[in-house]
């Protein structure tokens, strides 16, 4: 069962994991609202926006339901125009390609040793294909960004690049400038490239001792 419409004000909010807690009456307890009860809006909330919302209990908790940020409706706000570019913020760092060879070397020469000696050719197909999904997800999350949209989960990111696309990851980084800034991400990021540099060298270790 949902209450009546209800207003109060956003105080606080994690956009990286997409909740945060509204406060309507003083006297009463700060509500719970993830981002998946807004609708109709274009943008995503921030602290001290004036949310509508329903009250619902869920598992013994008090949630926020059907909210709407207050002036931000898709019913009210039109589309914006993006902002021309100036010149300088029009051009986009070269890829970085002496990196990208570095970091390729020994997955390369990994996934080389199973297509000669084991005729398995699969990773020399998955890295470029997933690294150029990885890149498209980046450039998808970073328009998101800016025209303020839902963003694309930092897991999904990670799980694209876990399965081959961290070579796009890299690239993407760089060329686009995004993700390149935030510590907890690089953490995890540089956590995945390194884990097939350690999948790549034992396969060459393992043919090179005769077990494969």
């Amino acid at each position: 069962m949902t209450s009546k419409l209800q207003i109060g004000r956003l105080i606080k909010w994690n956009d990286e994991r997409g909740f945060g807690f509204i406060q309507g009456n003083p006297s009463q307890p700060q509500v719970f609202i993830h981002i998946s009860a807004l609708k109709k809006t274009k943008r995503r909330p921030k602290v001290g926006d004036e949310i509508q919302y329903s009250i619902t209990h869920k598992k013994g908790k008090i949630r926020a339901c059907d909210a709407s940020i207050l002036g931000a409706t898709s019913q009210n706000t039109p589309p914006r125009s993006p902002a021309p570019l100036r010149h300088s913020q029009s051009k986009r760092p070269p890829v970085p390609w002496l990196q990208v060879a570095l970091v390729s070397i020994v997955p390369l020469l990994g996934s080389l040793q199973l297509l000669t000696h084991s005729g398995i050719f699969a990773p020399l197909i998955v890295y470029p294909l997933m690294s150029l999904v990885t890149f498209k997800l980046y450039a998808e999350d970073k328009s998101r960004a800016q025209q303020k949209q839902w963003r694309i989960p930092e897991n999904i990111l990670h799980l694209s690049e876990l399965a081959g696309g961290w070579l796009g990851g890299i690239i993407a980084q760089r060329r686009l400038r995004h993700k390149s800034v935030k510590r907890s991400y690089q953490i995890t990021f540089w956590g995945i490239v390194i884990l097939h540099q350690a999948i790549g060298l034992g396969v060459i270790v393992l043919f090179l001792q005769g077990q494969l």
